[in-house]
């Protein structure tokens, strides 16, 4: 039996856990996904900046503006 999940329930299923921020400008962003809104607006916490693979700046909290977002990943956490 298989489950259609819509984009909204994945979204909603991942709030406090480690995703990976791609945006449109190839840079990411790492952190936990403390919340997002209808527009991708995202706010992180323990947030990391990545710029081609390499470790840029490391921030407590951040908040991405949705028209930047090329997508959204899950991580695994961290041990």
């Amino acid at each position: 039996m298989v489950v259609k999940q819509n984009p909204a329930d994945f979204l909603k299923k991942i709030l406090g856990r480690p995703v990976l921020v791609k945006l449109n400008d190839t840079s990411d962003y790492r952190g936990v996904l403390a919340s997002l809104d209808g527009y991708m607006n995202i706010a992180l916490e323990q947030t990391e900046e990545y710029v081609n693979g390499q470790l840029k700046n490391k921030y407590g909290d951040a908040f991405i503006r949705g028209n930047n977002v090329f997508y959204i990943s899950t991580q695994k956490q961290k041990v």
